[in-house]
């Protein structure tokens, strides 16, 4: 089991950047290194949608063309964190923010690391509003 806090969220004009974080806790090695993660928001109405994954090997990510240049995920692997850089924020931007791990093992595609039956571990979110 892995347990996911995200931190950071907050209100921001458009055009102003954020950093959210993710700590990882848990009775198992590799909380964060050695095992996809990702990031996904969810807007009121909307359903919840993949903005950014991070590939076992803490190298490669993977980004939708909605946030692609704007936003950077990475890892420290010894905090067990995960970070969502966000700049250029878009009033578009706005939703809850959710951090989300997968189990240890096995490979999956870039499209699949966006996907949300991809992880069986969420955290419970931080909101992020971004006004015009």
């Amino acid at each position: 089991q892995v347990q996911l806090v995200e931190s950071g969220g907050g209100s921001v004009q458009a055009g102003g950047s954020l950093r959210l974080s993710c700590q990882a806790s848990g009775y198992t090695s590799n909380l964060v290194s050695g095992r996809y993660m990702a990031w996904f928001r969810q807007a009121p109405g909307r359903e919840r949608e993949g903005v950014a994954a991070i590939f076992p090997d803490g190298v490669k990510t993977y980004y939708p063309d909605s946030v692609q240049g704007r936003f950077t995920i990475s890892r420290d692997s010894a905090k067990n964190t995960l970070y969502l850089q966000m700049n250029s924020l878009k009033p578009e931007d706005t939703a809850m923010y959710y951090c989300a791990a997968r189990r240890l093992g096995g490979a999956i595609t870039d499209i699949q690391t966006l996907s949300l039956g991809s992880y069986p571990y969420w955290g419970q979110g931080t909101q992020v509003t971004v006004s015009s």
